[in-house]
């Protein structure tokens, strides 16, 4: 294993450390592995007047030389898979093999918008001799962007990708529990020569942070990723200052199983997903709506997958799924499960945290969850999965519908009757069928009603970032 990285803020294109700290905790072992710098108003002032200075230069980077410096931090990111695999799963919990493939992830998200940097076109609009009317699109200006601790380094990544292939610059407050990732990221453009304050990178109090950046008038975008109840209240906070959001925000997806489908197949592969990261995703398959013809197959194969689940730290390589990333999770899942069963779920397996030391939950699965259970409606973002039957199509998209919710959403059928009335009657912003597959560099994500408000990845993941400027040009005529 590789020495947890020293912490540090970087503002200016300097590392520096506060006088108040916090510790980091190893949610496997309960052990502080590290302690946090926390950034005071100096440190955010700094980094506000540092962005400022940072997009002066950026903006004015050509679009090709920032790719080629987003692509060569991807890079280094790509040489250190190890090292950073090892530091999130010492602080985040998931295991080895899933913290080195979100280290892959995040660099390809640099390398997708590197990409994209260099076709954020404009046009020219027809119009009458003499005149000619063109469209910019230019980056909108610094970036206070937030991260959540479910993925360390890919969360921060994506922010940090748009922003910069924009040409905007960035400050992003990464997660207080999960911090090493975003500093190996800053690393990363630190080393292949990224201008000082295109990049800054602060940890701290969530709400003094959100609440000294936000109504900056240096603050033109605010970028964030994870509960709708903070999105709200940042957007709220945002609203006030007219600056512009882009939200993406909880989910609780649903998985719609036909009877023509292949049962066992759908029924293992969803349990599989249904334990990655713990559960700990916003697009993670939650509440399944399987045909009452299959049910029982499907309920008897998912939660036999489901119990075969190891649970472990996740530097142990046979470890399938290690802890919650943090204890407030647990008491959390705990209450959901009991509130299920008392309104008259039926516990399949798991359901009570696991007697060892960490924040261990076991993988669970109810069945037949009434709509007034409390888990119907919340999302619990973690190790637990809902198995309701219905009679048809129709039925599972209005249960699937029934949530404030739609991030992701999934559907199992091999008729493509049913896969249309899916598509055009699933209410997300992320659709897979026959795959839970729900996020990719190329395609565009993000959520509908309560799960958020714009889109990261795909062409369209730089225009949040950008802002359209129309130039309305007469030519003298001779």
């Amino acid at each position: 294993m590789h020495p947890y990285p020293e912490l540090r803020l970087f503002i200016g294109g300097q590392w520096s450390t506060t006088d108040t700290t916090r510790p980091v905790i190893n949610p496997a072992t309960e052990a502080e592995i590290g302690r946090l710098p926390v950034a005071g108003a100096a440190e955010l002032d700094a980094a506000l007047e540092a962005a400022q200075k940072g997009f002066a230069v950026w903006r004015r980077t050509a679009p090709r030389d920032r790719a080629d410096l987003i692509r060569a931090a991807a890079g280094v990111l790509r040489s250190r898979q190890d090292e950073i695999a090892d530091a999130i799963t010492a602080e985040q919990g998931k295991p080895l093999h899933e913290a080195k493939l979100e280290v892959i992830r995040g660099a390809e998200f640099f390398e997708w918008d590197a990409g994209e940097a260099v076709r954020t076109y404009g046009r020219v609009i027809p119009s009458a001799p003499g005149v000619r009317y063109i469209v910019h699109h230019e980056p909108i200006g610094p970036v206070a962007a937030f991260s959540p601790w479910n993925f360390p380094l890919s969360q921060p990544a994506r922010k940090v990708a748009g922003a910069l292939a924009a040409g905007c610059s960035i400050i992003l407050k990464a997660a207080e529990e999960t911090p090493a990732g975003a500093i190996h990221l800053a690393r990363a453009f630190e080393e292949v020569g990224l201008p000082a304050g295109v990049l800054n990178l602060v940890f701290g109090v969530p709400d003094e942070i959100s609440s000294h950046l936000i109504p900056s008038p240096t603050t033109r975008l605010v970028a964030f990723t994870g509960s709708t109840w903070v999105g709200r209240h940042l957007t709220t906070m945002a609203s006030e200052h007219m600056t512009p959001v882009l939200m993406e925000l909880g989910g609780h997806a649903p998985v719609i199983v036909s009877n023509h489908t292949d049962v066992a197949a759908a029924a293992v592969v969803s349990a599989r997903r249904k334990t990655r990261n713990a559960g700990q995703v916003c697009t993670s398959p939650t509440r399944f709506f399987v045909h009452r013809q299959v049910y029982d197959e499907f309920l008897e194969t998912f939660a036999a997958e489901i119990g075969r689940t190891v649970v472990g730290d996740g530097t142990d390589p046979t470890s399938n799924m290690g802890p919650l990333a943090n204890e407030r999770r647990v008491p959390t899942l705990h209450r959901l499960v009991t509130n299920a069963i008392d309104a008259g779920a039926d516990l399949i397996t798991g359901g009570e945290p696991l007697d060892r030391p960490g924040y261990f939950f076991a993988p669970t699965v109810l069945a037949n969850v009434p709509a007034e259970a409390q888990v119907m409606q919340e999302e619990p973002f973690g190790p637990l999965a809902i198995v309701n039957p219905v009679d048809d199509i129709a039925e599972a998209i209005a249960a699937a519908n029934a949530v404030p919710f739609g991030l992701a959403a999934y559907g199992f059928s091999d008729r493509a009757d049913e896969i249309d009335q899916m598509v055009d009657g699933v209410e997300a912003g992320n659709l897979s069928i026959n795959t839970l597959e729900a996020s990719l560099p190329e395609t565009p994500f993000g959520g509908v009603k309560s799960s958020g408000y714009g889109r990261e990845g795909g062409s369209e993941g730089l225009h949040h970032y950008m802002t359209v400027k129309n130039v309305s040009h007469s030519i003298a005529i001779n």
